[in-house]
């Protein structure tokens, strides 16, 4: 951890960083504690087995996405009916209809669509998925109906994934493998243990922040390598989600707000007796997470590069000058922000647009008011982690000639393929 010799690869100098004993084990000591902790959380909000089918305590019944013996078969359109302008569902002229041909069937079944489906583009050859109801027990035709589901977009998926994958590894290189790793690991973290326990009924703000906590011991490490630097970079992001889980806990309480806006949250309202404002707690930790992450991560490289380059700089200048590199960053994820939500919410903010009512008032409705809750929340963490990290990245990397009982500490060799790189 921070230990060996590296050289810039730009100059050749030596890149010997000084490290403060005191500062490197309060660093340590505190990250080992952060880590026990996150250990104990995965244990005791371990979700069991049936943590799904426990979730289902109103009335008995397990949550079912289709009847039974309903299927998705898939099938190929065989021909695409004209549209009707104005008109919704067809009443079964050809209007708005698609042939499609499913396998085990003797022909192409037909099957009304939406008006917009056929607007997508969809042609002779596309691949569409069909909702299957068996025939019921007094239908004495015995054949199956069909109707709609949505459109087969596999092939999409797979060729955009592939082609993030290339880019980010033929950009990025081995630091994209790992990021990639990490990404993979933290989806797992999301999908098998965070989402259970929160549908076996575990605290929401707890099992999110131990969540974040494992994603980001492993993911900075690995992506970053193993170094103070990075350790530091975690301090300050693990400080970061206290903080945004603490703020996000007190803006939830004072809102009001129930963690219900849309029609998601009242379907598993059915299924799930849930303290939804506590899921709401956990949505503003996971939500911060990634911008988090980058800030803090760019703020200790920052330092380190500013201590390389000024080995006899005092603490405060050094902070000084990594300040203003953040408060540059800190503009810009804010953009960040807030431009993600306008595009993902873009056909709800026009509908409210064209609402006769004042935009303050429009603010305060559920859907809206919790989003905004969710900006500012993010945001007020991400900016107080900036000089957080920084400060402590200014603590751990000393001056040269420091005489607090230093130790000489060089920068791993990670880091310095990371300049190369």
């Amino acid at each position: 951890m921070g230990h060996g010799h590296s050289h810039r690869a730009s100059s050749g100098v030596d890149d010997e960083i000084r490290v403060g004993s005191t500062a490197r084990t309060v660093l340590l000591a505190g990250l080992g504690v952060s880590l026990l902790l996150t250990l104990v959380g995965l244990v005791v909000w371990f979700p069991p087995g049936d943590a799904v089918e426990r979730a289902a305590r109103e009335g008995g019944e397990a949550a079912q996405f289709a009847a039974p013996g309903v299927t998705f078969p898939s099938g190929e359109i065989t021909s695409v009916g004209p549209r009707c302008p104005g008109q919704g569902l067809p009443d079964g002229s050809g209007c708005s209809t698609l042939q499609v041909q499913v396998d085990g069937e003797d022909g192409p079944v037909e099957v009304s669509v939406p008006p917009e489906v056929l607007d997508s583009g969809l042609s002779e050859g596309d691949t569409v998925q069909l909702l299957r109801r068996p025939p019921a027990a007094d239908d004495t035709s015995g054949a199956a109906s069909y109707s709609f589901f949505g459109i087969d977009r596999d092939g999409t998926l797979r060729w955009l994934a592939v082609f993030f994958v290339v880019v980010v590894l033929a950009i990025a290189r081995w630091r994209g493998l790992f990021s990639l790793l990490g990404l993979a690991f933290g989806g797992a973290v999301v999908w098998w243990w965070m989402l259970p326990a929160l549908l076996d009924g575990s605290p929401g703000v707890g099992v999110a922040l131990t969540s974040a906590a494992a994603i980001m011991f492993v993911v900075l490490y690995t992506t970053h390598g193993f170094s103070l630097r990075t350790s530091t970079a975690l301090a300050g992001t693990l400080v970061g989600i206290v903080l945004t889980a603490g703020l996000g806990v007190l803006a939830i309480s004072d809102a009001h707000l129930t963690g219900i806006s849309d029609e998601s949250g009242a379907i598993i309202a059915t299924f799930a007796a849930l303290d939804f404002q506590a899921l709401l707690g956990c949505a503003l930790v996971i939500a911060g997470l990634g911008v988090l992450n980058d800030v803090t991560i760019t703020q200790a490289s920052a330092v380190w590069e500013l201590r390389a380059a000024s080995p006899g700089a005092s603490r405060a200048e050094v902070f000084a000058s990594a300040m203003r590199i953040g408060r540059d960053h800190i503009a810009s994820t804010i953009y960040t922000i807030v431009f993600a939500y306008v595009g993902t919410a873009l056909i709800l903010l026009m509908l409210l647009k064209v609402y006769d009512r004042p935009l303050l008032e429009l603010l305060s409705t559920e859907q809206l008011a919790e989003e905004v809750v969710r900006t500012l929340v993010t945001s007020i963490g991400l900016v107080l982690a900036v000089p957080i990290t920084t400060g402590l990245a200014a603590l751990v990397a000393a001056p040269r000639g420091d005489d607090a009982g230093g130790t000489a500490a060089a920068t791993t060799a990670d880091d310095a393929t990371s300049r190369s790189e």
